[in-house]
């Protein structure tokens, strides 16, 4: 077990620490990936060596860390790689890292249902359902060419090693300077999508206003939707042209959130994130002949103006997308 896959357990809003909590993971390793809002990704090889500790020590010692300097606990998987370690994560609890073994990826794996398996959507699950390889190790012991006739030569193959326990991935360092991200959670488990709808209106608006703050657009957006039973479900998607209009980026999210689908599910939060973002003035946009998209982006000039004289309270985020 050489990779760590932490989520920490930030309180609402709280995302602007998660800067400092990788700073503390980069004490131990400087291969740390970060999975915005929350988590990272952080490669121990070199410190297993250095420290004399394997992985599940070095965890519970950022555990105690994290607690102790910013009063975060965290959950964490441990595996030889970082698909294993993110499929351990699931299956972690506050105060218990879950770690797989080498050697044992394909126990692990093998009473999993294939669309626990990262890069499984719906329609491939169905399909593999359709066949009784409803399980990752059926998967793993069906033929390789049987796979790749169900779902392709490479996506077969892919398939085919992943449910075996063959991890190909690596940790990436990266930063979290290149994302924005508003995060809005409700005081009770919401069934209404009229309510979701709203926060999403509400978090677009923000994300706009604090990129036009900063003289930012942003390529791609990126929809959270954390529900009553602690899972989640997070879908992207790039933007036509980049852009920081809140009207854009509503309908944006809309957009996301009308393709999960959702229907009665219990939704606890729901975050966006805007990323790959670039200064403004390199920047193209296509014009428009439409007034109503004018007079929006004028308001929000207006609107601005009066947030960086009389505070960031000056007007509500979001009272200004279509």
């Amino acid at each position: 077990m050489t990779i760590l896959c932490v989520r920490f357990q930030l309180p609402p809003m709280y995302e602007a620490a998660l800067p400092e909590l990788l700073g503390l993971l980069e004490e131990f390793t400087p291969v740390v990936e970060a999975l915005p809002p929350d988590g990272a990704l952080a490669d121990l090889r070199g410190a297993e060596r250095y420290f004399g500790r394997d992985a599940v020590e070095l965890a519970s010692v950022i555990r105690v860390r994290a607690l102790a300097l910013y009063g975060v606990d965290c959950v964490i998987g441990a595996g030889p790689g970082p698909l294993l370690a993110r499929m351990a994560l699931r299956d972690a609890r506050p105060g218990l890292t879950r770690a797989v073994p080498g050697g044992e990826e394909r126990d692990f794996l093998a009473g999993k249902p294939v669309v626990a398996l990262p890069g499984v959507g719906t329609a491939t699950a169905r399909t593999l359902c359709e066949y009784g390889l409803d399980t990752l190790g059926r998967v793993a012991a069906a033929p390789l060419s049987t796979l790749q006739r169900l779902v392709g030569a490479k996506a077969g193959r892919e398939l085919h090693e992943k449910a075996r326990g063959v991890d190909r991935g690596r940790v990436v360092p990266n930063g979290v300077s290149r994302s924005l991200a508003a995060d809005r959670p409700f005081d009770r488990d919401e069934l209404d999508p009229d309510r979701h709808r709203r926060a999403l209106l509400s978090a677009a608006g923000e994300l706009g206003a604090r990129l036009r703050a900063v003289d930012k657009v942003c390529r791609t957006l990126t929809l959270t939707v954390r529900y009553a039973d602690r899972s989640a479900t997070t879908r992207s998607r790039t933007l036509p042209e980049p852009t920081a209009h809140s009207a854009a980026l509503t309908r944006t999210a809309y957009g996301l959130y009308e393709a999960l689908g959702l229907q009665r599910a219990r939704v606890r939060s729901i975050a966006l994130r805007a990323e790959s973002l670039t200064p403004a003035e390199h920047a193209s946009h296509q014009l428009t002949f439409d007034p109503v998209d004018e007079k929006v982006r004028r308001i929000e000039e207006v609107a601005d103006r009066a947030r960086a004289k009389f505070g960031p309270r000056a007007v509500m985020p979001g009272s200004l997308a279509a």
